[in-house]
């Protein structure tokens, strides 16, 4: 492909020309800008949602100095998020990762990474919507529906509460079409963009330390195999669980304008700014907080620091605006979700693909695979009603899946080009012969995350009582379990039935459209 194939920029058939690639027709209607997709993909980061709901465990696993995983995670998810921006440049279709690892591997490969990355995006939406229990009843105790929040069951089961209402919202806007969501979305982002910068000076502005506390340890590392290592590994695991969901901006190229410029583009503002912006929060949040003695750190985390710093008027008004990017996170992650299953289903590769790939004449967006997934989000927190362990337990089963997809992208595409098939994009972002070093640096730093990710220790899974051995090997078995009956079942049934169908097929397209073999 090269710049004098294509249109002018920004004109209906530049646009889909990428799409024709695959074989598909244009039916999803662009009107999506830049700062749309950059919007997409940071409110999916989220800054404040990610650091809010996970300083706590960061914190009480590593003490001040787990700071130092926020950078450590960063260079390696940049490395990933290259590698995702050559490829959005090249290929900006909807269901960016399971298309990508279809184009640069293979269909089996390509359906087993959209199979993880759906699931996971569906335990996603669960895990960031249970963030609301951490905020609100930090507002006003009005927001503590069960008991008084000192009951065993009491947290768990007000946050599948909340969750559930934050469900239903991403549920709805989500069905009426992606006009309606890219603006509540660019809004709630904004404030959260301006909440950022205003929490970060008002930090600043309380300072009580230096940044050397960065260098604190707090103890944590007494008792682990390796020492403060342990604890950091542990530790890191905060970081690691906010610091994803950058492709989302690639996932609404056939909803945006000039995308193989706009994607790339804003997959890396969007790790860039959350980086900058999410390491300043934390770092001047240890530098400005009154003690660092105690276990409210350990247990409320930001939320508390944000009390303790500004008081309860400034604290609580920033709280709010926490909230709105909880909201738009979840409304990010169910929207990424939605553009996965629909392309996944106009390759006939879901159950009811026909109807969960129908396009809605009205709102123009697939209404049906916004409903199922806000169900089965529903549902994965119905399940853990009773479960205190919730919090943990979810969220890294979400993220370890997600890893696991991004894998089943930046592999075969280093294989791709160590046999010299991979052609990025002319005249678009390409990583030149820095592609190869940082194609392999993506692969090193997914294959040693997710095993951290998945290892079964007891402070991560089931760090508190009621102790379950399902709890502490949850995230192994139900990985398995996934993993290995999506491997199962494309093989053995699912081969033989995808291809794209008849109803989004593009006819002058000379590309095969039959089932593919393996």
């Amino acid at each position: 492909m090269t710049t004098t194939e294509h249109p002018p920029a920004g004109k209906p058939g530049h646009d889909d020309t990428e799409l024709a690639e695959f074989g598909y027709r244009p039916e999803l209607k662009r009107s999506l800008g830049n700062f749309h997709t950059f919007a997409a993909g940071i409110s999916y980061i989220s800054i404040l949602t990610g650091t809010f709901q996970l300083f706590y465990f960061g914190y009480g696993s590593g003490g001040p100095a787990y700071w130092w995983s926020w950078p450590l995670v960063f260079g390696g998810q940049f490395m990933v998020a290259l590698c995702f921006a050559e490829l959005a440049a090249r290929y900006p279709v909807a269901g960016s990762v399971y298309n990508w690892s279809k184009k640069v591997g293979n269909p089996h490969l390509g359906w087993l990474a959209g199979w993880m990355m759906l699931i996971a995006s569906i335990v996603s939406i669960a895990a960031v919507a249970l963030a609301y229990q951490l905020t609100l009843p930090q507002i006003s105790d009005v927001f503590q529906l069960v008991g008084d929040g000192t009951g065993t069951y009491d947290v768990a089961t007000n946050a599948v509460i909340l969750a559930a209402v934050l469900i239903l919202f991403t549920t709805v806007v989500n069905a009426f079409g992606v006009k309606l969501m890219a603006r509540i979305n660019t809004a709630g982002v904004f404030i959260e963009l301006i909440a950022t910068v205003v929490l970060i000076a008002l930090f600043a502005a309380h300072i009580t330390r230096g940044p050397q506390v960065v260098t604190d340890t707090a103890g944590t590392g007494a008792g682990q195999p390796a020492g403060y290592l342990g604890a950091f590994l542990v530790a890191s695991l905060a970081s690691a669980y906010v610091m994803y969901g950058f492709d989302t901006a690639a996932s609404l190229g056939e909803e945006s304008l000039d995308p193989s410029r706009n994607a790339p583009r804003a997959i890396i503002r969007a790790i860039v700014a959350s980086f900058v912006l999410g390491g300043l929060v934390l770092l001047l949040a240890l530098m400005s907080v009154s003690t660092l003695n105690g276990d409210k750190l350990s247990t409320e985390g930001l939320q508390y620091i944000v009390l303790d710093v500004l008081g309860p008027t400034a604290g609580k008004a920033m709280l709010w605006c926490v909230l709105i990017a909880v909201t738009v996170c979840a409304l990010a992650v169910h929207t990424a979700a939605i553009r996965l299953a629909f392309a996944m289903a106009r390759d006939n590769n879901l159950p009811a693909s026909a109807l969960m790939a129908r396009v809605s004449p009205r709102f123009h967006t697939p209404v049906l695979p916004a409903v199922v997934i806000g169900v089965l989000a529903l549902a994965i927190l119905v399940v853990n009603i009773r479960q205190p362990q919730i919090f943990t337990v979810v969220t890294s089963i979400g993220i370890i899946m997600i890893y696991l997809a991004y894998l089943g992208v930046t592999a075969p595409m280093l294989v791709a080009r160590l046999r010299g098939r991979w052609q990025p994009a002319e005249g678009r972002f390409s990583l030149g012969r820095w592609g190869l070093p940082v194609n392999i640096a993506a692969v090193l730093w997914g294959l040693a995350m997710t095993v951290n990710l998945i290892w079964p220790r007891a402070s991560v899974y089931n760090a508190s009582a009621p102790f379950h051995w399902y709890l502490r090997w949850g995230a192994v078995l139900f990985v398995a379990v996934i993993a290995g009956g999506g491997f199962a079942y494309y093989w053995f049934v699912q081969r033989h039935r995808t291809g794209v169908l008849a109803e989004h097929r593009l006819e002058s397209s000379a590309r095969p459209t039959a089932p593919a073999a393996d």
